[in-house]
């Protein structure tokens, strides 16, 4: 199982290479049931992996120009804020036994899986649903990409996710941006993010396996250099319906597997 754990972890650094996003989405569920780890503690991994693997993803987009720094703080900063406020405070309150719905106990633990998968059925819905284009702004709307940064450090915060599929359009439609620089500078604001949140975990004292750790990011890294040399042959509008029906099976597949067939 943790062979297909390490062919799997490619597949995170491929999809944020080729389309920009997606990556983070993968890192929890094969975190969790292809290398057994407890939800909780995922999220945490998941920081780390995405965060750096992203920012080999930014670094490209550095050298191609792609990268809006401006755009990118007024939305991380208080991305960051919130980030740290879930996971110092909000997530260590959540009991580990929540409640039962007469034989069903639900736990701490199912209720990250859960939601995780509510927001990879989001994801994946505006992933296959062609995007129009027609009202995007060419004046950035600093109000909105705070309000927007500070819904994504919730959903960063909660469930070590990027958020890019949040991320991209906000900084398309409330920064001005083209596509290619919403996509570089999303990979910037995912690294800022998920960097500052592990950073926290770590001084909170959470014990992670190193070798784990490090290897599934090393693939993931990898998975990211094959994403971005495919994406100079490789359309990857064409494929992001693709990974969105790919990601909507799997949303749903936890919803059942965590309420229905976890007991």
């Amino acid at each position: 199982m943790e062979l297909i754990g390490y062919i799997a972890s490619i597949l995170i650094g491929i999809s944020l290479g080729l389309i920009g996003g997606g990556g983070s989405i993968l890192t929890v569920p094969i975190l969790v049931y292809l290398f057994k780890v407890d939800a909780e503690h995922a999220t945490s991994y998941s920081l780390c992996i995405v965060g750096i693997t992203s920012l080999v993803g930014s670094i490209r987009h550095y050298t191609l120009g792609n990268l809006q720094i401006k755009s990118a703080l007024i939305f991380a900063i208080p991305s960051v804020l919130t980030l740290l406020l879930v996971r110092k405070i909000v997530l260590p309150l959540i009991p580990q036994h929540l409640f039962d719905i007469g034989s069903l106990e639900i736990a701490k633990n199912n209720l990250i899986m859960v939601v995780f998968a509510v927001l990879m059925i989001m994801a994946s819905l505006s992933m296959i649903k062609k995007n129009k284009l027609n009202n995007v702004i060419t004046t950035p709307n600093p109000t909105r990409l705070i309000s927007i940064g500070l819904l994504v450090g919730l959903v960063t915060g909660f469930l070590g996710a990027g958020g890019g599929f949040l991320i991209i359009p906000a900084l398309l439609f409330f920064a001005g941006l083209s596509m290619k620089q919403a996509v570089g500078t999303s990979l910037l604001i995912i690294f800022i993010n998920s960097t500052i949140g592990f950073a926290g975990d770590v001084i909170n004292g959470v014990q992670l396996d190193i070798k784990l750790l490090f290897t599934v990011l090393a693939m993931a890294i990898i998975g990211m250099m094959i994403g971005t040399q495919l994406s100079k042959k490789i359309d990857g509008a064409i494929l992001k319906p693709i990974f969105g029906w790919f990601v909507l099976v799997m949303g749903i597949f936890i919803v059942g597997k965590e309420l229905l067939f976890n007991h």
